[in-house]
C-alpha cells in the first residue's frame, strides 16, 4: 500500500473517529471544535505565516545557484542541497497527488448517484450535491503541483519543444520566477482575508441542510499556492542543475517519455 493510501485512510479513520465521539457526547465533541477551532486555527495561521515570509528570501537560492553555476561551476553542498530540497518537494507532491486521486472516482459515483435520485426516484440532498463541488475543488488544487511534476499542465510549447537542454533550463528558471511564484504569492495574499474570514466564523454552507466545512474548502487555495510554489522551486532547482552542467534528477515528465 503506498504512502498516500495509508494517509487517506487515517484521514478517514480520524473523521470518522471524530464524528463517533460526537454521535456518543451528544455533540459535545463539536461544540467544543465550534468553540476553539477558530482561536487555534488563528493562532497556526500566523505561526504559518511568519514561517512564510522567514523561507521566501530562500526561494531566490535556485536562481542565484543557475546564475552562479552558469559561469564558475555549482559547488558540491550546494548540488547536493538542490537534489535533496526536489526529492522532497517532489515528494511531498506526487503524494498528496496520489492522495487526492480517489476524488476523481468519487467524483463519478457520486455524479452518478445523483443523477439516478434525482431522475428516477425524484429525490435530492442538498449534502450530496455540495460535496461534488468539494470533491472537483480538492482535485484539481491538491493535485495542481503533482501534475507540475509530470509536465500535464497545458502550456504553448511551439518554440519550448524545438529548444535544448539549456533552453528548456532557461525558459523554466524565468517561467517559475517571473509567472509562477509571483501569481502563487499574489493568491496568498489576497486568500488571507477570504480564507481568515471563513474560519473566523466557521463559514458554512448557505443551505440549512448543506455541507457546514465550507472554512475548509477554502483552505485549499493557499494550500495549492504553497504546492505550486514548492514544485515551481523544485523545477527552477533543476533547471539550475542543467545550466550548471549537472544532470537533474528525473521528473514525472522525464520518466513518462523514457516509458514511451
Amino acid at each position: 500500500m503506498k504512502l498516500a493510501d495509508r494517509l487517506l485512510l487515517a484521514v478517514i479513520a480520524v473523521t470518522a473517529a471524530l464524528l463517533v465521539a460526537d454521535a456518543l457526547s451528544g455533540g459535545a465533541v463539536g461544540a467544543v471544535m465550534d468553540g476553539h477551532i477558530s482561536a487555534v486555527a488563528a493562532i497556526i495561521g500566523r505561526f504559518l505565516g511568519w514561517i512564510g515570509w522567514a523561507i521566501s528570501p530562500f526561494l531566490f537560492i535556485a536562481l542565484l545557484s543557475a546564475l552562479y553555476g552558469r559561469v564558475m561551476g555549482l559547488p558540491t553542498p550546494v548540488s547536493k542541497l538542490l537534489r535533496r530540497v526536489i526529492m522532497v518537494l517532489d515528494a511531498i507532491s506526487v503524494t498528496i497527488g496520489d492522495m487526492v486521486r480517489w476524488a476523481a472516482l468519487a467524483l463519478v459515483l457520486v455524479t452518478g448517484l445523483i443523477v439516478v435520485q434525482r431522475y428516477v426516484f425524484g429525490v435530492s440532498l442538498t449534502k450530496l450535491q455540495e460535496s461534488v463541488i468539494y470533491l472537483h475543488a480538492i482535485l484539481f488544487l491538491l493535485s495542481s503541483a503533482a501534475t507540475l511534476y509530470n509536465g500535464g499542465h497545458v502550456r504553448v510549447d511551439i518554440v519550448y519543444s524545438k529548444l535544448s537542454d539549456q533552453g528548456k533550463a532557461w525558459t523554466d528558471l524565468l517561467g517559475v520566477y517571473l509567472a509562477l511564484i509571483p501569481m502563487c504569492w499574489l493568491i496568498l495574499i489576497t486568500a488571507e482575508s477570504y480564507v481568515g474570514g471563513a474560519w473566523r466564523i466557521l463559514e458554512r454552507s448557505r443551505e440549512s441542510d448543506g455541507l457546514p466545512l465550507v472554512f475548509l474548502l477554502k483552505t485549499a487555495i493557499p494550500v495549492f499556492a504553497v504546492m505550486m510554489i514548492g514544485q515551481g522551486f523544485a523545477m527552477a532547482s533543476r533547471a539550475a542543475l542543467t545550466l550548471s552542467g549537472e544532470t537533474p534528477p528525473p521528473s514525472g515528465h522525464d520518466n513518462a517519455e523514457h516509458e514511451l
